[in-house]
């Protein structure tokens, strides 16, 4: 009942900001694509850490269409992980998650790859709702930026969590056959 109720408030601030958002900034160009995208990103993510999930849910398994990542690799994934190093994020995120060589570490960092992959899902469905209420309203021009934002925020860390995910399971079984 408790966790609930914390998931409703963190539902209805989230509402609230993106209704204030809307309200002072509008729905157009470059300035709310941005915003909105980093709003639902700290929002999302006190949602995921509340909810406290397994993650168990057969989505995240690795799909027989995935291919061993080879489709997300054609999709350009590499680019996308040269990307991250190139900007400093990966830097970055390992400084503030720095990842041990153990099972528990890898097991902690699996989960995380859910934790991170339902966060993008949920921001991607939310700004392609703007997006295609933008094109509608105002033209397709008016949504690009929403549009392109939410490819690289959103799309392309949902492949690099499902890329990683399989190799990252490889790893465990590994480390666990070790003990």
């Amino acid at each position: 009942m408790k966790k609930s109720l914390i998931l409703i408030c963190i539902v209805a601030v989230t509402i609230a900001l993106v209704y204030a958002l809307v309200h002072f900034i509008g729905v157009k160009g470059f300035a709310f694509a941005m915003a909105l995208n980093f709003l639902l990103m700290a929002c999302v993510l006190v949602f995921t850490e509340a909810l406290k999930s397994d993650f168990n849910s057969s989505y995240f398994k690795e799909k027989t269409w995935e291919k061993k990542g080879k489709i997300y690799e054609s999709l350009g994934i590499n680019i996308f992980r040269k990307l991250l190093v190139g900007i400093g994020w990966e830097k970055l995120n390992k400084k503030s998650k720095p990842v041990e060589k153990n099972a528990k570490a890898l097991t902690y960092l699996h989960h995380r790859t859910k934790q991170d992959e339902l966060g993008h899902l949920i921001i991607l469905l939310i700004v392609l709702g703007f997006t295609i209420y933008v094109a509608w309203k105002f033209g397709i021009l008016q949504s690009l930026w929403l549009l392109m934002l939410n490819i690289v925020l959103n799309l392309y860390p949902i492949f690099l969590q499902r890329y990683n995910r399989p190799r990252l399971e490889r790893v465990i079984q590994l480390s666990k056959r070790r003990l």
